[in-house]
């Protein structure tokens, strides 16, 4: 049996694409801010230009710039699409995560429990009340969602099948699959920084150097130590924003500890401490072991 991202509750994917939509939008919104300040820094270190009516070309530019800034940053403040980007993918990996525990027999839902079912609901229903207090928008109260989807049929199959398929049908589908994800982006965030820093060194170099000449009184030096000065502290910024490096260390332990579970699981786990182990794996891949070893690594 495969069990894949379809077969998850209409719940998860509503909030998986609010996540997406959520994250893009504070991104563009953190982008746009970055390029007009160095847009700004732009138009004033360039000459006086053209006059238009009482102002200068340049200079009309540089202030709309600078005033861009401040409508992006009131509109994304206003939006509050960053909190809710973060609670969304909360509540998306939180409903994931419980999903297969439920149809795997993780813990708490191993296959001595009773009443597997009301279990899972009443602890879906919890988290959820957790993430609402923080102020998750539940779609389910507007009816974008609609209510009793939470268990899915192919949820219900793999439940009732016996251990080694589920345990197969875990490692491959999960285990394997998150695996996977963490060694795509560990290598898409390595490339970026790299990209990034070599971007600020030669931005830092170039600022160096007119700022040397500006030092012998010559060239318009200083507006354009200035104007480099803001590239290269925008640069900085947006690596901080996308946490690049930390990302890269905290996904590439993540990435180690799953590859050994993974040989845990198809050598000495038995049927009565698979629960456990599940449970352990998951508590890996969540949202919150990711945020606490990318703050805590280097």
């Amino acid at each position: 049996m495969t069990f894949r991202n379809e077969d998850l509750p209409v719940l998860f994917h509503h909030t998986d694409q609010a996540a997406i939509s959520r994250q893009r939008e504070s991104t563009q919104a953190t982008r746009a801010q970055l390029m007009l300040l160095v847009a700004a820094a732009a138009a004033a270190a360039l000459p006086s230009g053209p006059k238009l009516g009482s102002m200068y070309l340049f200079g009309l530019l540089s202030v709309l710039a600078y005033a861009g800034v401040l409508a992006v940053g009131i509109r994304a403040t206003r939006r509050r699409a960053r909190p809710q980007w973060q609670l969304n993918r909360s509540a998306a990996e939180f409903i994931k995560s419980l999903a297969w525990r439920y149809a795997v027999h993780g813990a708490p839902f191993g296959s001595d429990v009773a009443g597997a079912e009301g279990a899972y609901r009443a602890r879906l229903e919890a988290g959820l009340d957790e993430l609402k207090k923080m102020g998750w928008e539940d779609p389910r109260g507007s009816g974008t969602v609609p209510e009793g989807g939470e268990i899915t049929g192919a949820m219900h199959r793999l439940r009732g099948l016996n251990y080694q398929v589920r345990r197969e049908t875990y490692v491959r589908d999960r285990l394997i699959e998150q695996r996977n994800w963490y060694q795509r982006k560990t290598e898409v965030s390595r490339r970026a920084t790299a990209l990034w820093s070599w971007t600020i060194v030669l931005l830092t170099c170039l600022a160096l150097l007119f700022a040397l000449i500006g030092a012998f009184g010559s060239g318009p030096a200083p507006k354009l130590t200035g104007l480099l000065s803001a590239a290269a502290a925008a640069g900085i910024a947006w690596n901080e924003v996308r946490r690049h490096h930390p990302l890269i260390e905290a996904h590439t332990l993540i990435e180690q500890d799953l590859a050994a579970m993974m040989v845990v699981m198809q050598t000495t786990i038995t049927e009565s401490q698979w629960p456990s182990s599940v449970y352990e794996t998951e508590r890996y891949v969540s949202p919150q072991h990711t945020d606490w070893l990318a703050r805590h690594s280097s």
